[in-house]
């Protein structure tokens, strides 16, 4: 009972707030926001028309590559046209897949009060994801991941509540072998911190570990585990229309045990995909209702969603570019197509920039208040993310936190409650046209959560702050992921199953692991 109740509990002196000045930072509480702002539709209903005729014609006359013989047998049995490894699907065989996928979900991590639903207004915010490369201020330099570097940002991901599910590895950790990484991670992921995890769907073997890790750390049966979503994929198409092997393995293994999938087609306008946003976006949607429609058909009903990462390349260079305004409105668009499936959707908070300097942060800002006005539900690589997703910065995670705090208060409700009290015609009477509120009554009851108050951000003016010796917002952030780190205590975890955990690791790594190319 007394272990039932340790895991039960929040994330210790790491997942609260307390005093300000310190090693440990105020901040809002877990409470991922609803959305409650009418969505931006950039397409009208013939537009809308026009991209869903525009995928399903791909998906028709085109086709998408399965790369994996199992995949491409299923799709075959389903009546699908097989030419090889091409296959043409029936817009109503599409269709009639994707209203089996359920319009909101539910992922549930070892911590039943880290609960979060998928759809319904909700909007999530998870960690930045897969970078090979991580840069501070203290190092100075472009540096290759590694376990110790992954460790931090899970205790970063962890730390902050305005972090709600914790995504692939926040740096890869480069000095784990390949055939191990998985073992190792996701045992990273689940002891240091609390909340839904990610799995790579890459291949049986590593699909296999993790989700039973993740059994193991919540301590459910075998059929509780497959009852409902625990853990989470993200699979991406091979752009342009394809889809490779270990990923749809992967993507089959989950959908069979009923656990969270999304598809997010990496269509780069230019690149990968036509130069046009309309295209880009119509071409990203049949790369991913494709891939929504065989595991609907393996297992009807299984949580899926939709992913955009639509953006446009530099057409001087080739490089890819982030928090463009082309990058705002197709990630505007796809959420519109999204309602149009009624599947919940899938956007990220990213940029190109190399620093966490202003472009940094305002590329970053556009991606993710596109997100807000898309309706997407799944923010990926909302803190932390630069060089387009080669690089992990805990500087830039801190200050993208700073954003995410002000997006979940922008949705909290008082700040647009309509009220008595919040019209304040005693207030304002009280004061009239010659004095002044900030002594009145009406303030005094509520100034200390009448606005914002940011943790990161200086407001003083420029006199105070050359006098406190003129920091610079990156610098600020380097001193408290120092101390944050100093200060970090893991979420609890039940002896017993930190035991078991440790052992199925040992185990499989006698066993060899996952086979790998080296």
């Amino acid at each position: 009972m007394a272990d039932d109740k340790r895991r039960r509990r929040g994330g210790g002196r790491a997942g609260n707030a307390a005093r300000r000045g310190g090693a440990i930072i105020e901040q809002m509480p877990w409470n991922p926001p609803v959305n409650r702002d009418r969505p931006t539709e950039p397409l009208s209903d013939a537009g809308v028309e026009a991209v869903h005729n525009g995928a399903m014609t791909i998906l028709e006359e085109i086709g998408v590559e399965f790369l994996n013989p199992e995949a491409v047998d299923i799709l075959r049995q389903a009546g699908c046209i097989v030419n090889g490894e091409n296959i043409r699907f029936g817009r109503d065989f599409i269709m009639e897949m994707v209203a089996k996928a359920p319009s909101t979900w539910s992922l549930t991590p070892r911590n039943p009060d880290r609960v979060l639903t998928v759809g319904d207004g909700s909007i999530l915010f998870g960690n930045v994801s897969s970078p090979p490369s991580y840069w501070d201020l203290e190092v100075g330099r472009k540096i290759t991941g590694t376990r110790v570097l992954y460790q931090n940002l899970l205790k970063l991901s962890q730390y902050f509540n305005c972090i709600h599910f914790v995504g692939g590895y926040p740096v890869e950790p480069q000095d784990i072998h390949p055939s191990i990484r998985h073992l190792d991670g996701m045992y990273d992921k689940l002891t240091l911190t609390d909340k839904v995890p990610h799995t790579y769907a890459l291949g049986a073997e590593r699909v296999e570990d993790t989700m039973e890790m993740v059994r193991i750390s919540g301590g459910w049966s075998q059929a509780a585990f497959d009852a409902s979503p625990k853990i989470y994929t993200n699979i991406n198409s091979t752009s342009p229309l394809k889809h490779d092997y270990p990923m749809l393995d992967g993507w089959m293994r989950l959908a069979r045990r009923g656990q969270g999938l999304v598809v997010t087609p990496f269509t780069l306008a230019g690149a990968m995909a036509p130069v046009t946003m309309a295209g880009a976006v119509a071409q990203s949607l049949a790369e991913g209702l494709c891939a929504v429609a065989l595991a609907q058909y393996i297992n009807p009903g299984v949580a899926c969603a939709i992913g955009t990462f639509t953006s446009n390349v530099d057409m001087k260079s080739g490089a890819p570019a982030f928090g463009t305004p082309e990058y705002m409105r197709a990630t505007q668009m796809t959420g519109q197509m999204a309602r149009f499936y009624g599947l919940p959707m899938r956007s990220s908070g990213v940029c190109a920039a190399n620093v966490p300097d202003g472009q940094a942060m305002w590329e970053t800002s556009n991606s993710l208040w596109a997100a807000v006005q898309s309706g997407t539900h799944m923010i990926y690589h909302a803190a932390g993310w630069l060089e387009g997703g080669l690089i992990a910065s805990p500087e830039k995670f801190i200050m993208d936190c700073e954003i995410l705090q002000q997006i979940q208060r922008y949705m909290d409700p008082m700040t647009f409650a309509t009220g008595p009290d919040d019209i304040a015609l005693d207030a304002i009477r009280e004061v009239g046209s010659n004095g002044h509120f900030f002594g009145i009554q009406h303030t005094q009851d509520r100034y200390t959560t009448a606005f914002y108050q940011p943790f990161l951000s200086d407001w003083k003016n420029f006199e105070a702050w050359e006098a406190g010796g003129a920091i610079w917002t990156p610098e600020r952030a380097h001193v408290l992921y120092k101390q944050i780190l100093a200060e970090f205590e893991a979420p609890p975890l039940p002896d017993k199953i930190h035991g078991e955990l440790e052992a199925f690791v040992t185990r499989r790594k006698e066993e060899g692991g996952a086979p790998t190319d080296f």
